[in-house]
């Protein structure tokens, strides 16, 4: 039930920011940047969360639950485990994401795969040190 937790707190909040985080760039809001950009970066943040979570805690959910059934693989170990969950965020991330905007290439296909990857690794290696330290079923 950690595990789950954690996912649902770290994916929708984190994942939220990067994604932000990615539009404004892509969109050229970084070209001239102050403190005054920075901090209406975070009242935007701070103004979108309740939408992050709504929209993000069933995704995050699902990538705890491939976790989860990959942590009960005895052949699999944690740092596998973490890539392979983050890959299949990035992906899922990346097609979901990746064709917002007219711009398309390289650096659009990391930055929204990104908003995926970070998150869900993130939370793999929390669950990892929270929930772990149990052996898994074979």
């Amino acid at each position: 039930m950690k595990r789950y937790l954690i996912f649902a707190a770290l994916g929708p909040l984190l994942g939220g920011f990067l994604l932000l985080f990615a539009t404004t760039y892509m969109s050229g809001y970084w070209t001239e940047t102050n403190l005054a950009e920075v901090k209406k970066l975070f009242v935007v943040f701070a103004k979108t969360l309740q939408y992050s979570y709504m929209f993000g805690i069933v995704p995050s959910l699902m990538l705890g639950a491939v976790d989860d059934i990959l942590w009960h693989v005895k052949r699999i170990g944690p740092v596998a485990r973490m890539l392979i969950v983050g890959v299949i965020a990035f992906a899922a991330a990346e097609l979901l994401y990746g064709s917002r905007g007219p711009d398309s290439g390289v650096i659009q296909f990391i930055l929204y795969g990104m908003v995926g990857f970070v998150p869900t690794t993130l939370s793999s290696w929390l669950a990892h040190e929270a929930v772990d330290d149990k052996p898994a079923i074979e």
